[in-house]
């Protein structure tokens, strides 16, 4: 057992949790203030809903040893409520229960990710009951065909092991996987009421801020932790997410300055997650100077891609198809033209000599997560929509979901009451006797 390697990975785990309140400040910002702690319920809702799966049969789902050896899902028993996880092993590097509670965190902000593309329309009820059938159906198999991979007497998933693709914390599993299954959400559930044309401004930029730099911080987990061990590999990836979120940054507000003639800090912030998106499947495959390119290609991409709603009519709220999904594929792909086998991952891509042999295996590996994750959960979607139903009332979306879904306020600056969610009525105070008359 490697102590250096468990404090990593404990800490790591610790950064990923903090991108849980990173992710609720920055969805709850850009929305209306009527509807933020909706939004922020929807994240921490996930969150929990996700925790308890994955202890239940997702990490065995993902990490189990490959049913039948095919590579499209882990045996669902072998791990079943987390058995023989927690047992001490004096031959691993790390706990596997420190890895399992990291992987967790994945599942679980991957299923987060989506609900801020259908924010201020969705019934909280119907959002929760599609989590639990989104992550058993699309995220645990996806998960097992990009990071189960194969070990001593164990078949892991068939895009790490049998493809070859590269996939260093992400890009497939979490940003194509949760980008793809926003957009079928959107197409499902409809536009918000009067979109285009009556748009709803962000409540709260530094929030936004706030949010986006707390998701920073935790990414040095995210990609970090994902190397498992703390060594030469680990500080690469941290150095490489550093570089391309700040040349991501960057090329977010040059695109805002030559299109729109202003900088904003809306785009700051979403510059920022655009370049931790585009790094996270290459933040092991390339130096840092790739990291500087891939972070400017994936901000600039990302900041073009978010107009493409108005152009093909889809209301994806906070732009999370824009950025995760465009991200992630932009990412992806750039491995296997940026990849250098100098990097940790050791893989030569294009540029370097490589051909186009790793090129065509991430897009093979990315195009057909973006597939299954779009067809599957475009069937969950309209399942339940026509079973539950997944939209709220015209007069809650008018009025907002925070007071229509969990009789509570954000923001009640003139009366100072609150929620009333968890307070008592006042009992009536009994009636006085009357008083005699007077002359």
């Amino acid at each position: 057992m490697d102590t250096g390697s468990t404090a990593w990975m404990l800490a790591s785990t610790a950064l990923v949790c903090l991108m849980v309140p990173g992710l609720a400040l920055f969805y709850g910002g850009m929305v209306a203030a009527k509807s933020v702690l909706n939004m922020t319920m929807m994240v921490f809702g996930a969150v929990a809903l996700v925790g308890c799966i994955w202890i239940i049969y997702g990490y065995s789902a993902s990490f189990g040893n490959s049913i039948g050896g095919a590579g499209l899902l882990g045996n669902v028993g072998e791990y079943f409520g987390m058995k023989g996880v927690i047992k001490d092993d004096p031959h691993a590097v790390i706990p596997a229960s420190v890895f399992a509670a990291f992987q967790a965190l994945f599942a679980a902000l991957t299923a987060a990710l989506i609900c801020g593309a259908i924010s201020d329309r969705i019934k909280f009820g119907a959002w929760m009951v599609f989590t639990g059938i989104w992550v058993t159906l699309v995220y645990l198999p996806v998960a097992h065909w990009v990071f189960a991979f194969d070990g001593k007497g164990v078949v892991g998933g068939w895009i790490v092991n049998k493809l070859g693709a590269v996939d260093y914390a992400g890009g497939t599993a979490v940003h194509i996987n949760s980008g793809a299954a926003a957009l079928a959400m959107i197409l499902v559930l409809g536009k918000r009421a009067g979109w285009p044309n009556r748009l709803s401004r962000p409540h709260n930029l530094p929030l936004v801020m706030l949010g986006a730099g707390i998701l920073w911080f935790g990414w040095f987990g995210f990609n970090g932790g994902s190397a498992l061990a703390a060594g030469n590999a680990a500080s690469v990836v941290v150095l490489n997410t550093f570089a391309a979120t700040c040349s991501a940054l960057l090329a977010w507000l040059l695109v805002e300055k030559l299109r729109d003639g202003h900088a904003t800090s809306l785009g700051g912030a979403s510059g920022a997650i655009a370049g931790l998106v585009a790094i996270t499947p290459s933040c092991g495959a390339v130096t840092p100077l790739g990291a500087l390119a891939t972070g400017a290609i994936g901000g600039a991409a990302c900041a073009l891609a978010v107009g493409l709603k108005y152009r093909f009519g889809f209301d994806d709220s906070l732009d999370v198809v824009g950025v995760h999904l465009v991200g992630g594929l932009t990412g992806t792909l750039l491995v296997g033209i940026l990849g250098t086998a100098d990097a940790p991952s050791g893989r030569t891509g294009l540029l370097y000599g490589g051909g186009f042999k790793l090129l065509g295996q991430q897009a093979v590996g990315a195009f057909a997560v973006l597939v299954y994750s779009f067809v599957v959960t475009w069937l969950i979607a309209k399942a339940l929509d026509k079973t539950m139903g997944l939209r709220v009332t015209a007069e809650a979306e008018q009025e907002g979901l925070d007071v229509h879904l969990h009789a509570e306020t954000a923001y009640d600056l003139l009366s100072g009451t609150g929620s009333t969610a968890s307070r008592p009525t006042p009992a009536p105070e009994p009636a006085k006797a009357a008083e005699p008359a007077t002359a």
